[in-house]
């Protein structure tokens, strides 16, 4: 009995045949071809595994590259934040040095202190407040020769007070609006107290020289006016402008006149007039 033709060999018994298209054109081609299936299936897989293993070492080597790549860059960061953190171990902290202070001390102009506006500072046991204002006597208040004289006397004193305290309201209120003698004291007194002070000036009546009516003229004199004579000794104190200090060395004596005009219920100085003995 006539064997059938095998186009290819034995296996476990069974025979693999393969169509005439699958014939290879190569040499390789044709061993591949002859090799039978199990060693040729072994074949491929370790093929396949050969070329993979390029493949895969590449991965492998992209991998370490990556990963180190990670590694320097954390690595430059930890040292470039370690750079950028100061250490107090190698920079030793430097501390300035204290800057002079000002002095506390003010500055002095013989003997006094000069305060913020350039002004001497006045001394405080001859400051404003060491100074009461004078009252009005009840004398004063009656519309009598006495009285006149009285509110004349009370008139000096306000304006010793002006002086010593640069209030001269109260010496106003007692003057006649229209009197040149008040109001160029209450201009000097002012002025001076603008950049400066006064404590200490005096003035006291020695005599009293004249005390009687006098005719209304229709002009400067009205009626019911009274002539007060005085003589008085006076003394300027100390005066300050700026830091220039002028202290009285010497007391003088004056002639003071004023004509005090009942008005209102009250007396008031309508003219006055203050001659010193070195005058002419």
């Amino acid at each position: 009995m006539t064997a059938p033709i095998s186009n290819g060999p034995t296996t476990h018994g069974y025979t693999t045949m393969r169509d005439a298209t699958e014939r290879p054109d190569t040499e390789e081609e044709e061993q591949d071809f002859l090799t039978p299936p199990a060693r040729r299936k072994k074949r491929s897989l370790a093929a396949r595994r050969a070329a993979l293993r390029p493949w895969t070492m590449g991965i492998g080597l992209t991998v370490l590259v990556a990963v180190a790549a990670v590694g320097a860059y954390t690595l430059a960061a930890s040292i470039s934040s370690w750079n950028d953190r100061p250490s107090t171990a190698a920079r030793p902290t430097v501390q300035s040095a204290p800057m002079p202070s000002a002095s506390s001390e003010p500055a002095m102009s013989g003997g006094y202190a000069i305060g913020p506006n350039g002004v001497l500072v006045r001394p405080a046991e001859y400051a404003v407040d060491t100074y009461t204002k004078p009252e009005l006597p009840e004398e004063a208040k009656e519309n009598t020769e006495r009285g006149a004289e009285g509110a004349a006397e009370h008139y000096l004193a306000l304006l010793v007070y002006a002086w010593n305290t640069g209030d001269t309201q109260p010496f106003a209120d007692m003057s006649s609006p229209t009197s040149k003698f008040a109001s160029d004291y209450i201009a000097d007194i002012t002025k001076q107290y603008t950049n400066g002070w006064t404590y200490g000036l005096e003035s006291n009546i020695t005599h009293v020289l004249r005390v009687e009516p006098i005719e209304a003229n229709g002009i400067d004199v009205p009626e019911g006016s009274i002539l007060v004579k005085f003589r008085i000794e006076s003394s300027d104190g100390v005066s300050c402008t700026m830091t220039k200090l002028d202290t009285a060395s010497t007391s003088y004596e004056s002639t003071l006149t004023f004509i005090m005009t009942w008005t209102d219920n009250g007396w008031v100085e309508t003219q006055g007039r203050v001659i010193g003995d070195n005058e002419g």
